[in-house]
């Protein structure tokens, strides 16, 4: 007994003091979001810093988004692994068919009832494991999930502006200092851009080319506060997107698709979102449903779902919060309910099997290999991918670690040292107490 006991204290301090969960199963993630940027968007820019990325670690070819490829449903299902019909975050918008409430969308992200429906999200599921983590503007992070919140939270205002590139660098000087001064495991990170750009100008204007640009400074200087902080060593990065963009056909080339012409809306709806760019919803009046569904069948440019008929690939017949009937748009058509102006020169919401809609994955740190293009992939698995890299369980998802495996090293080498020379005392210590 005495023996084990003195083999037990000097492995333990061979070892040094006992590690915690985090430093022995896992790194510190940060996971950064920029809204918008479809996954094509740096291939017609000079963008050194992103090309310098793929020379460094992981490039996807592009990441399919779920299908709704909004901000709200997309950033979820990458924080919590679940198909939108699973989570719930349905639309960008809050809304309620009951009482016709809609909530746009900056309204909504400290509103725990949009957000909370049972899957838990990644922050909460690494703080039950005992990590700290963070959210700076990452869509669901102000929300509380069964009376848990995020450990610390930034929420963005409605009308701040998402372009300044002084701001963005402050921002990432305050991430750094919650990892490298306040321990914090994981941060997630969101810029509005380019999104804000693709809508108003449309993906092929110089302003778009122009904010890719600076998209790309301000990753070279995320770069260089990760060094400047001295977290080369422990800080893994994911650097990816919601959606894409595509132009938005106008007049004269096309009409705009007003549904109003196919349908009296006020008559067989009771509750409509017809005015969002590629996706629409509404609820029919009671006993209207094939109506409507035959009416919007006869619209050019778009097609119609009953919501428990649609294709399993959308991930959405199960939802208990979507309206009975989907519309979906041709890429590039607008949807509009009646006459309402709509300036928009760039949108999403399309079928996720558009390339206008696929969105980039970058990766980079102590556990991704180098000088890796990686295939496509669903968003759905960046999921168990950043569960494995924080080295905790996941929650209930629908991903696959399988996916993404292979993005990374095959073992930590430092960690695979400690364990070799713990090995190799304890044989030491056998041999000479035999």
């Amino acid at each position: 007994m005495r023996s084990e006991l003195l083999v037990l204290v000097l492995v333990v301090g061979a070892a040094g003091k006992p590690l915690s969960r985090a430093q022995t199963d896992g790194k510190k993630l940060l996971l950064v979001s920029f809204d918008g940027f479809r996954w094509d968007y740096d291939q017609d820019v000079d963008t050194p810093n992103m090309d310098q990325l793929v020379q460094d670690g992981v490039k996807a070819k592009y990441v399919t988004p779920p299908f709704l490829t909004m901000t709200s449903p997309s950033h979820f299902t990458t924080i919590t692994g679940r198909w939108v019909e699973d989570h719930e975050v349905v639309h960008n918008m809050m809304f309620n068919t009951t009482t016709n409430l809609k909530v746009p969308h900056k309204k909504t992200l400290t509103r725990s009832e949009w957000w909370d429906n049972g899957p838990l999200p990644l922050w909460i599921t690494a703080q039950n494991q005992g990590l700290k983590t963070a959210s700076y503007y990452f869509p669901g992070g102000g929300a509380n999930y069964g009376g848990q919140s995020v450990n610390r939270v930034l929420v963005e205002e409605s009308g701040h502006p998402d372009d300044n590139e002084t701001e963005w660098r402050q921002n990432i000087d305050t991430v750094m200092s919650w990892f490298a001064e306040e321990d914090f495991d994981l941060v997630t990170l969101y810029y509005g851009e380019p999104d804000n750009v693709g809508h108003a100008k449309g993906p092929d204007h110089p302003d778009r080319k122009q904010i890719i640009r600076q998209i790309d400074r301000t990753i070279g200087y995320l770069r260089e506060a990760i060094g400047r902080h001295g977290l080369n060593d422990s800080l893994n990065v994911i650097i990816t997107s919601d959606h894409g963009m595509t132009t938005v056909k106008k007049r004269p080339e096309v009409d705009e698709i007003i549904l109003n012409k196919y349908l009296n809306l006020l008559q067989l709806a009771s509750f409509e979102i017809l005015d969002y760019g590629g996706f629409g919803i509404l609820t029919p009046r009671p006993g209207k449903e094939q109506e409507v569904y035959d009416a919007l069948s006869n619209a050019p440019n778009l097609t119609v779902y009953r919501k428990h008929q649609m294709p399993q690939s959308f991930h959405l017949a199960h939802s208990q919060r979507l309206p009975p009937i989907v519309v979906v748009a041709d890429l590039g058509f607008n949807l509009n309910s009646r006459f309402i102006v709509y300036v928009n020169k760039g949108d999403h919401g399309y079928h996720n099997g558009e390339m206008d809609m696929k969105m980039i994955f970058r990766a980079f740190g102590p556990s991704f290999r180098r000088n890796l293009l990686f295939p496509p992939f669903d968003s759905i698995h960046t999921y168990p991918l950043m569960c494995k890299l924080l080295g905790i369980q996941p929650a209930l998802h629908n991903g696959s670690l399988s996916v993404t495996q292979s993005m990374l090293l095959p073992h930590d080498g430092s960690k695979q040292l400690r364990v070799s020379s713990v090995l190799l005392l304890i044989s030491i210590l056998r041999m000479f107490f035999s």
